[in-house]
């Protein structure tokens, strides 16, 4: 029965609340907030990826769940955040900064949930198209910052340079990662003759490229995009074809250093930096990169089985930081940009491995063809190439990059494999 007004009463909805399929959707639904979420805040991210974990619990069979978990792919990321935690248990820094520390591991711990839930769900490319129009929506409020920079909410030297919401760095890593993912389904579409909508994504593409080269580009994006493009061509594309595109990029890049003082100035600080920190030990980008990997490198060789603990790594550069005035040298900070070595001076060796072998067993999950295998392999391969200049699995944005798009393209490679293996049909046993 219903209610007058025609609700259904408590005894009618409860069994709703039971349903498995009702869990499922709205596990999707939130899947999809933190996909819209993640270009534009930060609190509705850790939020929504907090749901996801409750949301998902109803729908979990215990059993089929604790043996997903012996998978190298969940069981790594899993590792890495258990070290984390023992690791407090040998490190000289204080407690807060040890706990603290314990925090950038622990979204890791939702990456077993997703692929748990996307191996099971139909609706894994909602999340997928969710992150690309957010992406795209946040693109076009770039360009109107850049042209009216009193829209920002960041401080003027951000708004000028197209900077709505958090960072140039974050916003790069999105916008690299959409332009780079859609020459996929560009070449697929025209293969299929469906130019209209080929169209459609080529212009969308370009309209991220065109805002990095106009408006604000990472370093960091710059020098991986091009690798990007090259696992994609290697993978997907004939030589013929490699080779005219090779030839259209030259051209295009060409037009876009002559025409681009953005981008002039971004590539000419490379070797402007290093000049600097080189003969003067000035605190450039660069040099300070630098600074931080030679010490780094240092504190890994005092102690590299184990490292020197969780948190341990500001406490280390206080300890051999120059004093006097502000140079390359005396520069104190708890992340030497530079995820390895991150790893490698809080958990020595065994972090080392671990770290390594989450890459490993996600690259291999993304061997297949098809575009979801795809946007996988392009999400491991920019953590992999960006977390050489930063610490980009333990950094909030990127590394909910990585698990969002790991966790949801990986669940739906496996749906596909097994899927594909139940269709497969029983070959006979001869006595």
């Amino acid at each position: 029965m219903s209610t007058a007004a025609g609700f259904p009463t408590a005894s009618e909805a409860l069994p709703a609340w039971r349903s498995p399929a009702a869990w499922t959707k709205a596990a999707d639904i939130v899947a999809v907030l933190i996909a819209l979420s993640l270009p534009w805040s930060t609190s509705l991210v850790g939020i929504f990826g907090a749901v996801f974990v409750v949301v998902v619990a109803p729908t979990l069979d215990l059993k089929s769940f604790l043996q997903s978990l012996k998978r190298p792919i969940s069981a790594m990321p899993i590792a890495l955040f258990v070290l984390a935690v023992v690791g407090m248990l040998w490190s000289d820094a204080a407690w807060g900064a040890r706990t603290y520390a314990v925090s950038p591991t622990a979204k890791l711990l939702v990456l077993p949930f997703l692929l748990y839930h996307f191996e099971r769900s139909t609706r894994g490319m909602w999340v997928f198209a969710a992150f690309l129009i957010s992406c795209t929506l946040l693109m076009v409020m770039s360009w109107l910052v850049f042209l009216q920079p009193g829209l920002s909410l960041k401080p003027p030297v951000d708004a000028e340079r197209g900077i709505f919401v958090k960072n140039y760095i974050d916003q790069s890593q999105e916008f690299a990662l959409c332009a780079v993912a859609l020459a996929y389904p560009i070449v697929m579409l025209v293969r299929a003759r469906k130019f209209a909508l080929a169209g459609l994504l080529v212009a969308i593409a370009l309209s991220f490229f065109v805002n990095m080269t106009f408006v604000i580009v990472s370093r960091t994006a710059l020098v991986t995009v091009p690798v990007m493009f090259a696992v994609f061509a290697l993978l997907h594309l004939r030589w013929s074809s490699i080779l005219i595109i090779v030839a259209a990029a030259a051209v295009l890049a060409a037009v876009a250093w002559q025409t681009s003082p953005q981008l002039r100035s971004t590539a000419e600080t490379f070797t402007r930096d290093y000049r600097l920190y080189m003969e003067q030990n000035a605190p450039t980008s660069i040099g300070l990169r630098l600074e931080y990997w030679r010490k780094s490198l240092g504190f890994f060789a005092a102690a590299p089985l184990i490292g020197h603990g969780t948190g341990s790594t500001r406490g280390l550069f206080e300890l051999v930081a120059t004093k006097g005035s502000y140079q390359a040298t005396s520069d104190v900070i708890g992340n030497p940009h530079n995820q390895t070595l991150n790893v490698a001076v809080q958990w020595g060796i065994v972090g080392v491995v671990i770290l390594f072998a989450i890459w490993f067993w996600h690259l291999r999950l993304f061997r297949g063809e098809g575009l979801v295998n795809w946007i996988g392999l392009l999400v491991v391969v920019q953590n992999i190439f960006t977390s050489l200049f930063n610490s980009h699995i333990f950094d909030f944005h990127e590394g909910w990059m990585y698990v969002l798009g790991v966790g949801v393209a990986g669940g739906m490679v496996l749906k596909a494999k097994s899927d594909g293996a139940a269709r497969k049909p029983v070959s006979s046993v001869t006595p």
